[in-house]
């Protein structure tokens, strides 16, 4: 039950801002106090993130392990969660810096982007497992068809989200594209709800109503919950944006902070020390805990609270590698092999991690089967990024917004 990213914000952030060297990032021009918009470091913090990027790789290698050996990591789930919090934050980021340069959010120019990031890589797969059904006796790939029309129109998340009992096999080929829905709705809707707070409100208001939208998820799930909608909790868009939005508050806070700030260094400090604390909960989840299971009282807590809780800790590690590139952590995940898949390639893996899984179940493949699934799922990431990625990642930078007027008018 997994799905990992996004990835999916890399265009921008490279189109944003550059490493210069591991973990740092060439420092931008300091914005006016009166230009800045009520968020004066904005523009200086909208670069690249190579800790993020390494992240990312830790992560969709996280899913990898639970979906082929999942008693190895029966709670190797909570990795798209942390997947959540990093596209949130991400997002949230460029849209703050755009806002402080031009005034405006072109959002046309934002859909745009997301699209050509995201849909070309899924239609090809979508394709392949269609192709396959239709050609192949390969169990597998049964129902492809279907599965991919949901996919492709990320709904997949929705169509899970109603079923109360086992999953259908109407997803099941492409299950792992619900975490897209979930993304591409959160996607639609947050930029316009920003826009409009950053239009109508205080930058400080802002800030407040981003942490009171978290907190909106959790309340809501407690509403919802009962056995019979754990489904419903853990596919929904609704029931699933405090992860996204926990990144987007980290996003808000430290744009509104000064470098002088004397609580940008008290949340450097604090970041800093939770760092390793938050990364280990979040592995002791991964290796100890099934979260998609049934367990009682603990599934309520998990389908509730928990969710919050993951967020809360994916935040703290998202603060730290932002705030503290010198400190250990953020140079492990900063080295250059992780950043490169994490930033180049995560996407096209979890894309296509799961179908090789069942592509090598259908061929009865036990012997060496984590060992497989890597190697395979590299190749179809690495052809796909080459083949599919790039070219239109290429189209995405060359881009232009409009102008603030035109994209005024647009929202």
């Amino acid at each position: 039950m997994a799905k990992a990213p996004d990835s999916t914000d890399v265009a921008e952030a490279e189109r944003e801002g550059a490493d210069t060297a591991v973990g740092v990032r060439r420092p931008a021009a300091p914005v006016a106090p009166r230009a800045s918009r009520g968020f004066p470091s904005a523009v200086a913090r909208s670069g690249r993130v190579s800790g993020l990027d390494g992240l990312r790789t830790l992560a969709v290698a996280l899913v990898i392990v639970h979906h082929v050996e999942p008693d190895v990591l029966p709670g190797g789930a909570v990795a798209v969660d942390v997947f959540f919090t990093i596209s949130g934050f991400v997002i949230t980021r460029l849209l703050l810096a755009e806002y402080v340069r031009r005034g405006g959010i072109s959002l046309m120019s934002f859909y745009r982007r997301r699209w050509l990031r995201l849909v070309p890589a899924l239609l090809a797969l979508c394709a392949v497992c269609a192709v396959l059904s239709l050609t192949t006796s390969l169990w597998g790939f049964d129902g492809s068809l279907q599965a991919a029309g949901l996919s492709a129109a990320f709904l997949t998340n929705v169509v899970r989200a109603m079923e109360s009992g086992p999953y259908s096999d109407l997803t099941s080929p492409l299950a792992h594209t619900w975490s897209l829905g979930v993304e591409e709705q959160f996607y639609l809707l947050w930029p316009l709800a920003l826009l409009f707070l950053l239009r109508r409100c205080r930058a400080r208001t802002v800030l407040l109503c981003t942490a009171a939208l978290c907190v909106l998820p959790l309340l809501w799930r407690c509403v919802l919950w009962n056995p019979d909608a754990a489904h419903r909790i853990y596919n929904g868009t609704d029931t699933r944006a405090d992860q996204l939005l926990a990144g987007a508050l980290v996003a808000v806070v430290l744009a509104r902070l000064r470098a002088d700030d004397p609580r940008l260094a008290l949340l450097r400090t604090w970041a800093g020390r939770l760092a390793w604390p938050a990364l280990g909960l979040l592995g002791l989840v991964a290796w100890q805990v099934p979260v998609t299971e049934d367990l009682g009282i603990w599934t309520a807590a998990w389908y509730t609270v928990g969710f919050l809780a993951v967020a809360a800790l994916s935040a703290t590690l998202v603060a730290a590698l932002e705030l503290r590139p010198e400190g250990w952590l953020s140079r492990l995940l900063a080295m250059t092999p992780l950043a490169w898949v994490g930033r180049n390639l995560s996407y096209g893996i979890y894309l296509w991690h799961y179908p090789v899984v069942r592509l090598l179940a259908s061929l009865g493949v036990k012997e060496g089967r984590l060992a497989a699934t890597a190697v395979l799922t590299l190749l179809m990431a690495l052809l796909s990024y080459y083949a599919i990625e790039k070219p239109f990642l290429r189209r995405a930078h060359v881009a232009r917004a409009p102008q603030p007027v035109l994209a005024a008018a647009t929202a």
